[in-house]
């Protein structure tokens, strides 16, 4: 074959190449096409743990499993909307992966998250329902220096620190991009979408339970809907750091993967809401973290205010 000839072949075969990658990913976002492993449009429905999917997962009609990465993601449908549930996985950079991973592979067009939470707010009780209007993270910090006994300050070139501190931790906003504001902006809240917002004030009739096994609470948990709740790498059950918490965040609740979920929801453009029925105090509440014996009536309950939801949402 002469040097002419396999110059041409050559090129040919990049061509060839360069065509299949040009069908397999498509420029301006995170379109992939041909990787996707459905082309329905769904909407995102997400827990951190199994416990708080099960109930979902028994609603679910014309389920079919798919698997990535060791994920599952089981798409069908739930009061008559198409969805994937999926487990987010416990923490930020699990909940922040995954729900990439479902952008990436699914066609969404909203995405939703139940589960369970602390409770932070002191008029809020445990089986309570919350859907805040934004998230935040509350551990993405600064460790200052001790500069002198009990005093902590920042280092001067450290501006955006301006959040009251607890100890040495200075809360700070993140840094993100999106497809809306490509430049690097800091942002500590991410919105809810208004218009989800607005559905979720519209759910009346959910009889939420306030007994499970042998074990009830002593009122009716109620659903609440606005306020704030925040985020972080850590389960929190310290009465000083959740009075903390409530003082300058007021939080109603917190949990360890929602402002993830905002963070990446918000990069991608997707509108996203989160329901968190609290299953503990966050280290309020009298004797040991209450989560072992509510954590059941917590994730239910959470999971009917979500099906309510769907099923109001046009």
């Amino acid at each position: 074959m002469t040097m002419r000839w396999r110059s041409l072949l050559a090129a040919g075969l990049l061509a060839l190449g360069l065509a299949g990658c040009a069908g397999m990913y498509k420029t301006g976002g995170a379109d992939i096409g041909s990787t996707r492993l459905d082309d329905t449009p769904r909407i995102a429905v997400v827990s951190a743990f199994e416990p708080e999917l099960k109930l979902l997962l028994g609603r679910l009609r014309g389920a079919a499993r798919h698997s990535l990465n060791g994920v599952e993601f089981t798409t069908g449908t739930l009061e008559g909307k198409p969805v994937v549930l999926f487990l987010s996985g416990i923490s930020m950079t699990n909940a922040t992966m995954n729900t990439q991973l479902v952008l990436d592979r699914f066609r969404i067009s909203h995405i939703v998250f139940s589960g369970i939470a602390g409770g932070v707010n002191p008029s809020l009780h445990v089986g309570d329902v919350t859907v805040p209007a934004q998230w935040g993270q509350y551990l993405e910090v600064l460790m200052a220096r001790e500069t002198a006994p009990a005093k902590y300050s920042a280092p001067p070139f450290i501006k955006d620190a301006t959040l009251p501190n607890f100890g040495m931790m200075f809360p700070r906003p993140v840094e993100v991009r999106s497809a809306a504001k490509p430049a690097i902006e800091r942002k500590f809240w991410f919105e809810a979408d208004p218009k989800m917002l607005e559905v979720a004030r519209s759910i009346r009739s959910v009889d939420l339970a306030n007994c499970s096994g042998g074990k009830c609470l002593a009122r009716k948990p109620q659903l609440v809907v606005g306020g704030n709740g925040v985020s972080g790498q850590a389960f929190m059950d310290n009465k000083a750091y959740r009075e903390y918490t409530f003082k300058t965040f007021q939080a109603n609740v917190l949990d360890m993967e929602t402002a993830a979920v905002g963070m990446v929801a918000y990069s991608n453009g997707v509108p996203y809401i989160a329901f968190r029925s609290l299953s503990d105090l966050a280290g309020g509440g009298e004797g040991e973290n209450e989560m072992g014996t509510f954590m059941g009536i917590a994730a239910d309950n959470s999971a009917k205010v979500m099906l309510a939801f769907l099923a109001a949402w046009k």
